[in-house]
């Protein structure tokens, strides 16, 4: 499931770059973005009305990031390979991790990753391919909006109750990029055929891989998740080949390599840290303490993950069952989520930075 997640989530964005001639790349993330921010709001149904003046600057703090992440993501990949840009863009949250856990450990990771994305100007500078710096801007752009998107959906999640926050954050994001993207949303209503391929991207970069991310968050551990989602900038290179043509070289490979491995990396040192630091729970003298969950899974049930509008991205398969009205907004705050679908990779970061997940909820 997390594969074909990944698969999903990456030949969607190949699909996009159809759509860039046509529509651009701001025009094609704003259309997506609309799309799935009417969805939201439909089945959500956010009580705005009660929501307090803090409530609202969390969310459009989380609207902007979102909005940043996803269109600098769809201008990188516009200009450079995809899995390039994935790569790229990746460094955002490795480097968050690093800065909150302040572990060595995430530091070679970060440095690894730097090692890997600097052999991609390497090819560049020995004639192999050609590295549209502009396009390396953005994918870093984006990267650092993806850092600040794990930060402000963790905010939203501790303040907002329900999933109305995201909503709301996926019109804000939306309508802060229809200035330079409205002209081409305008074109795909003009023109079926082109709105019906960015409908089929958004199922395809939202709709499909979160639902998959959610059902797998509930059966493997945390680290065998992240893991496997480290994988996306190796299948957003194959995607690359397949669809966009765009074949990459050893250094390419071997650049793409070194980032998964740092992602991975992240994952498997915030897992032993957790481990490390749990302490056994103080019982009665003579009781047995029970001891830890050895399988790493959440023990509560999965909720929508905060990323996966855009990269992150998505309408996950939660967002159809009954019952999906918002509660009382000014009620308790809602369970704190279990690691969520691209957020298994942050562990570090998530439990430093709060008690609450990014996604990537998604």
């Amino acid at each position: 499931m997390i594969l074909g997640s990944c698969t999903s989530l990456q030949f969607g964005a190949a699909l996009a770059a159809h759509l860039f001639p046509a529509l651009g790349s701001w025009g094609v993330t704003v259309l997506r973005l609309g799309i799935a921010a009417v969805i939201l709001l439909v089945l959500v149904r956010p009580a705005v009305h009660r929501w307090r003046r803090g409530q609202w600057r969390s969310v459009v703090l989380f609207g902007l990031a979102m909005g940043g992440m996803n269109g600098s993501f769809y201008a990188a990949i516009d200009r450079i390979p995809l899995g390039t840009a994935v790569a790229i863009e990746f460094l955002g949250p490795l480097v968050l991790s690093a800065i909150l856990s302040r572990r060595g450990a995430d530091l070679l990771c970060v440095l690894l990753a730097l090692l890997g994305v600097g052999l991609f100007g390497v090819e560049s500078l020995m004639g192999i391919g050609e590295l549209n710096p502009l396009g390396v801007l953005f994918a870093l752009i984006a990267g650092v909006f993806w850092a600040l998107y794990v930060l402000a959906s963790a905010r939203v999640g501790r303040e907002v109750p329900g999933q109305g926050g995201l909503a709301v954050a996926v019109a804000i994001g939306a309508l802060v990029l229809a200035p330079m993207g409205g002209s081409g949303v305008l074109t795909a209503i003009a023109h079926p055929s082109l709105l019906a391929l960015g409908a089929g991207t958004a199922l395809l970069a939202s709709v499909i891989p979160y639902s998959l991310e959610l059902a797998a968050l509930r059966r493997l551990p945390r680290n065998v998740f992240g893991i496997l989602l480290s994988l996306e900038p190796a299948i957003a290179t194959i995607a690359g080949a397949l669809l966009l043509a765009q074949m990459p070289s050893g250094y390419g490979v071997a650049a793409v390599v070194l980032v998964v491995a740092a992602s991975a990396g992240t994952t498997l040192t915030a897992e032993r840290a957790e481990q490390s630091e749990a302490t056994p729970e103080v019982v009665a003298p003579g009781a047995a303490a029970s001891p830890a969950d050895p399988t790493g899974h959440a023990e509560s049930p999965a909720v929508l993950p905060v990323q996966a509008i855009a990269e992150p991205e998505a309408v996950t398969g939660e967002f159809f069952a009954p019952d999906l009205a918002e509660g009382d907004p000014d009620g308790p705050a809602q369970q704190e989520p279990e690691s969520s679908p691209r957020q298994a990779r942050e562990i570090s970061a998530r439990s430093t930075a709060s008690s609450t997940s990014r996604s990537e909820v998604t």
